[in-house]
Formats: C-alpha cells, structure tokens, sequence
C-alpha cells in the first residue's frame, strides 16, 4: 500500500491554485447521461473518484475522454442501464447515476453505494424522492432495481435526521430536470455543489429555480442538450490548504478559490486566530504562533463542511486550551482520533464530541488511514510534527485531492510518496498547479 513520509516542523510558504471540486464534478458527470448531444467539463480535477465516475459512465454507453483539464463525455449507446457493481461500490457518489438513468431510460439497475466508512449513509431518501416522481423499486442482492413508464412532476421532501440530502438531491434534481410538469423539492440541500449541478443541468436546457436554497423547483423539459461548463473551485481542497497553512504557522495564497463558498470555515480560522484576507477569487491565510481553541460543530451548508471536520481536529490537537468538536451530518465521523492520538494528540471521545485538550507539540510516528478526509487530518498533523511521520493508505487521499503531496511540497513541505500502489494508474498525475513565493 502506498505510503506518505512526512518530515515535519517547517512552515509551508506561497502559493497555490486550487483545482475544480470533484465533489461537484461526480454528480455533473453522471447527469451528463441525459444529454442528447456532446458534453464538455473544465476543470475536472485529476483524482481516482473521478476516474471511477469515468468508467461507470462507459460502461452506461457513454464516450468519456480527457484533454487537459476538460473531459468530454457523449451517449453512444443508450441501452445499458446496469451499473457494474465492483464501481458504485467503491464510492458513494457514484449511485448518482439512479435518478438520470430513470429519466433517461426509464429503467436502472445500481448497487448500494460504497465509499468511505464514515458512519451510516442510507440511501432511503433518494428512494423516497424518486417515488414521489413515479419510479418504482425493489432490491435484490443488494442492488436497487428502479423502473418508472414516465416520471411526473411531484412535491419531495428530502430533509432527513440529520439535515437535507446532499446525493440525494442531485438524483432527484437531475430526474425531475425531465419529468412531465412541475416538481418541488423541499429541504432541499444548499451545497454549492448542488448549485453547479443545477447551472450544469441549465445550460442542457433544463428549467430550475430557487438554487442555492433549500426549496427548488423545476419544471420539466422533454429533452435536454449539450453544455460546456467548467466545474466550480474545490471548497474543501482550499480548506485543507488553508488548514496546513495554519498548523504549521505559515503563510499561503489560495488562486482560483471561490470565498464565498467558503464563510464558515474562514470564521473558524479566524476564531482560532489567523489573518485572513479575501479577494475576488484569492485567499491569503497567516498563522499565529498557536492556534485558539473553539467550539466546532460541523452541519450542512452554509455550517461547516463535515469533510473539514477531520483537518479541523487536527489543528486544534495544537490550540492553546481546551477545544470541542461534533459532527452533526456523520456523527460517527471519528476514525481519525485514534491516529491522531499516535502522533501525541491528546482527544477524548465523549459520547459524540470530540474533546481536545491543546498539547505544545506532536511528535512523528506510522499511522494510518481508511478514508479521504481522515487522511488528509493525519497529513496536516504530520507536516506539523517533529520528526518522521509515515501514513499508510495514502491513495484514499487520491480519491478527492489532485496531486496532495505535490502541491504541498512546493509550499515547502518536506512529503514524498513511497511506491506501493499507484494513483498513476487511477488517473493521477501531478500537475504544476503552484509554485513558491520568491518574495513575501
């Protein structure tokens, strides 16, 4: 397995560019299943999640190909409806082809989704919602077979326990986008993810209102087109860079981030005390000498993105007090704790809050890690440690940071990839996407 050496301690300094979210992409990708005619996608990101999508996509009759940062993708053969089981389990994400297969072919066959183990994720409102619509289901050996003689324009609520659905509603959004009258979703999620989904399924020809707020409505349309888009910037990408800026008491411009998306998470640096200074489309972090504690709660959009939970708790391991953090989309999200731990950090689970009592240092050890966003904590946590820091299970961090390891190295991290197994063959490649300051 492949393996991150991390020899910490060293302020990261510069700048760097961030890449298309791929949080964003993955649900695009797949409503490109409805389009009549060619797709062009900028600024899809190089990472294995992408990959995937990519080949559930041809084995659903598409043309998918790569030029650069672009993929282009077109149905030539819109008879398959079976998705291929050892890919939608490998990511969530990818059940998203559900709702455009219904739309589309008025029939689906997918798996139960896979992905990261961060804690219970049904699938039951996606089902809910797509009833509503007229789809009918049933499961068999663990997949979802769905049929539907015409999706009908319906009021869905997609609001569960714990917050609106996120894959949810891009499966119901881009079913409804062609169904017969109108469809309002309500509790719908706000993630700016849903509203690159929303403009996507816009520029095919679709009518959709309300984006970006928790009621849409769409009116359905017969048939939709082709797009060229480009993919919005990757919020948690800049999080996690911003973050490492932070524990390691450094400095860096973000190019090509969206702050708008952004608010909660820069209230929290703020709060744990850094400089940040905001432009159009440019972010600029500098670190005190040790971050302040807070309270976290992670929560659906505009709270904090649960996916920057992990990162967070690593930096607050090094506050200067006493710091709480819940996670009120997975409150299970906590598989990173005990690595942490392994690295000096001092972290009591208390029912489902993280307690993190500051410690002046974390000294290098091997650890590792089972999903993406726990082992991007464990590597902002290595690049602060003193000494050595091996994490094992590095390709989970290729499944949503393109070239990670690269970019951090030319902010002046010390980090080197050990062979193993190889993002490379997954759709890796390490782009020049960022370069040191010369002058500060």
């Amino acid at each position: 397995m492949s393996e991150f050496h991390i020899f910490g301690g060293a302020p990261l300094d510069g700048v760097a560019r961030v890449g298309g979210a791929k949080n964003a992409a993955l649900p695009i990708m797949a409503a490109a299943l409805l389009a009549e005619g060619p797709v062009r996608l900028r600024g899809v990101p190089r990472v294995s999640d992408v990959a995937t999508m990519a080949q559930l996509l041809r084995r659903l009759g598409m043309r998918v190909a790569r030029h650069g940062d672009d993929l282009l993708l077109q149905t030539v053969d819109p008879r398959p409806v079976a998705a291929p089981e050892a890919l939608v389990r490998r990511m969530r994400a990818s059940f998203c082809v559900l709702g455009p297969l219904l739309a589309r072919s008025g029939r689906a066959v997918v798996p139960l989704p896979g992905g990261c183990r961060i804690g219970d994720r049904p699938v039951d409102l996606h089902l809910a919602g797509l009833r509503a619509l007229g789809a009918e289901f049933r499961v068999e050996a663990g997949r979802v077979v769905a049929t539907a003689r015409r999706l009908r324009g319906a009021v869905v609520h997609l609001c569960g326990l714990l917050g609106p659905t996120v894959t949810g509603t891009a499966n119901v959004l881009s079913a409804a986008a062609m169904a017969e009258g109108r469809t309002e979703i309500i509790g719908a999620a706000r993630e700016p993810e849903i509203v690159d989904l929303g403009r996507f399924l816009i520029a095919l020809g679709a009518r959709i209102g309300g984006l970006g707020t928790s009621r849409i409505e769409v009116e359905g349309v017969t048939r939709l087109t082709s797009a060229d888009h480009r993919i919005l910037p990757d919020r948690i990408e800049a999080a996690t860079l911003l973050l490492a800026a932070a524990i390691t008491g450094g400095c860096v411009t973000l190019h090509g981030a969206a702050p708008e998306n952004l608010a909660a998470v820069l209230e929290s640096l703020r709060a744990a005390g850094c400089r940040i200074e905001c432009m159009a489309s440019a972010i600029t972090l500098t670190a005190p000498g040790r971050p302040l504690p807070m309270e976290v709660v992670a929560a659906s959009y505009p709270g904090l993105p649960t996916d920057v939970q992990a990162p967070l708790t690593a930096l607050l391991s090094l506050a200067a007090g006493r710091s709480w953090v819940s996670d009120g989309v997975f409150p299970a999200r906590f598989a990173h704790l005990a690595e942490l731990r392994r690295l000096g950090a001092s972290i009591r689970l208390a029912g489902p809050v993280a307690e993190i009592e500051g410690v002046a240092a974390l000294a290098g050890a091997t650890v590792s890690t089972g999903d993406l966003r726990a082992g991007a904590a464990l590597v902002l946590a290595g690049l602060a440690a003193r000494g050595e820091t091996i994490i094992r299970g590095a390709a989970h961090l290729d499944r949503g940071y393109e070239a990670l390891d690269h970019k951090l190295r030319l902010l002046g991290a010390q980090i080197e990839r050990h062979p193993g197994e190889t993002s490379r063959a997954a759709g890796y490649l390490p782009p020049a996407t960022c370069h040191r300051s010369l002058a500060r």
